[in-house]
């Protein structure tokens, strides 16, 4: 986007300046831009999720125009809301995938297996930490912090052959840095992992 004369121009168009109609072509041009007091834009505005956008201001005073909205806290309750239906939606989920195991035990069938009654009794545990959490977050600097917690992953290093098949090698590992919304991170699994690179995930 550019900006000229108060006006911001979302796509090339032809202009008329000092009485000189100029085509839209002189916008792949950024040195006839410059001359003509043509200048870049962009917009700032803060994070949608937490804020509703504020007032309006403009800085031109630089070789690129900046339009920021100042931005409006969103109400702490109602996102603390948003945030507990997240995660009672996430355990619900969960809890979907294994109720059938009890259904089958009362009809008759097989036992819930342990390792399903462990894990079950595991996500309530979960489920009930992070409803604490979040009743807990009573700013909005902590709701932002919670939904957006940063994690470093450990993984493997990929090793491919001449033919171009990969895995993994034996001892040497990378790390990647992550943002996790703790609402809807469960660590209990039912399963054993099966990402054969992963190594570890740890809060910062």
């Amino acid at each position: 986007m550019w900006y000229y004369d108060s006006q911001v121009i979302k796509t090339p168009k032809a202009m008329v300046i000092s009485d000189i109609t100029h085509p839209k072509g002189i916008f792949r041009d950024s040195s006839q831009l410059s001359s003509l007091g043509i200048k870049p834009y962009k917009e700032t505005r803060k994070d949608s999720r937490y804020y509703w956008d504020g007032a309006y201001s403009v800085d031109a005073t630089g070789d690129e125009v900046v339009g920021t909205y100042a931005g409006t806290a969103r109400d702490v309750a109602t996102l603390k809301a948003g945030m507990l239906s997240k995660a009672n939606s996430a355990a619900a989920n969960r809890h979907v995938n294994i109720d059938w195991y009890w259904t089958r035990a009362a009809k008759g069938g097989t036992a819930v297996p342990d390792a399903i009654a462990t894990y079950a009794t595991a996500l309530y545990s979960e489920h009930e930490t992070i409803k604490t959490a979040i009743a807990a977050c009573d700013t909005l600097a902590k709701i932002i912090a919670y939904e957006n917690k940063a994690h470093t992953e450990t993984r493997k290093l990929e090793v491919y052959d001449d033919d171009g098949n990969m895995t993994y090698h034996a001892s040497t590992t990378y790390t990647v840095a992550r943002t996790i919304d703790m609402c809807t991170h469960f660590t209990a699994n039912p399963n054993t992992p099966t990402d054969a690179g992963f190594v570890s995930l740890v809060a910062d």
